[in-house]
């Protein structure tokens, strides 16, 4: 094996020397690691306030920021405090956090612009409502009309039973089966129609909130400045700023 040179020797020693330190402080080798590769100055100010100054990371300020100056005196960089694994795993949640926000805010940016691009104005949006509550009172209108066809053709069959009305148990069994069949499907259709005011309740609901949200997105809009020029002010009517011209 060859012998180390004296001065590689000696780092390789001081090395070892500062990674049993730090391995006694449950730190990482990393600190280490700028040994192998230069003569750099580190400096920090320990808990108690007192300026620290050595050729290694210094042991003391491990839970601390320290910079690594070059010979020159500038500062190299400067190496935060090491992290526990569960500072580290606190960082991260932190991090992700922060992330998922950042995401949130960009989403709700970019339905705000899809709104605006659907909705430029109120009246757009009233013609959208209405044509969404059209749609509904459409489909209870045939349920409704089912409902006149349904009566209609049970008066059909309340003549039939009229036959049978001192005993009624003696009416065909078909003739009875199309009585209930009859009674089941008005109120089938009743129920359908209830079912469409809920869901015309719930489409003004839904409207509501996008008008909420487009009144403030349109008055952020017309606050903003025009291209090249400033907007009338805040209290001033459009026709008397159109006057004014």
């Amino acid at each position: 094996m060859t012998p180390l040179r004296p001065h590689r020797a000696w780092m390789a020693a001081r090395t070892l020397a500062l990674a049993t330190g730090l391995a006694a402080t449950g730190c990482t080798l990393a600190w280490a690691q700028p040994l192998a590769q230069g003569s750099g100055i580190y400096t920090c100010i320990d808990k108690n306030g007192r300026k620290l100054t050595a050729d290694r990371p210094i042991v003391e300020c491990l839970d601390r920021e320290q910079r690594e100056l070059s010979p020159s005196g500038t500062v190299r960089r400067v190496v935060g405090p090491t992290l526990t694994e569960q500072e580290r795993a606190a960082q991260e949640v932190q991090r992700r956090k922060e992330q998922e926000e950042r995401n949130r805010i960009a989403d709700d940016r970019r339905r705000d612009r899809a709104l605006l691009a659907r909705y430029p104005d109120k009246a757009a949006h009233d013609a959208e409502r209405a044509n969404a509550i059209a749609q509904v009172e459409e489909v209870s209108n045939a349920a409704a009309k089912r409902i006149v066809d349904l009566q209609a053709q049970r008066k059909t069959l309340d003549v039939e039973l009229e036959f049978y009305r001192n005993d009624p148990l003696k009416a065909p069994m078909a003739l009875r089966r199309q009585l209930a069949e009859n009674d089941e499907g008005i109120l089938e259709q009743q129920r359908f129609i209830t079912g469409q005011d809920r869901e015309k309740r719930r489409v003004h609901q839904r409207f509501d909130i996008e008008l909420g949200q487009l009144r403030r997105l349109w008055a952020m809009q017309h606050a903003a400045p025009a291209p090249g020029g400033a907007p009338p002010a805040a209290d001033t009517p459009p026709a008397a700023a159109a006057a004014g011209r």
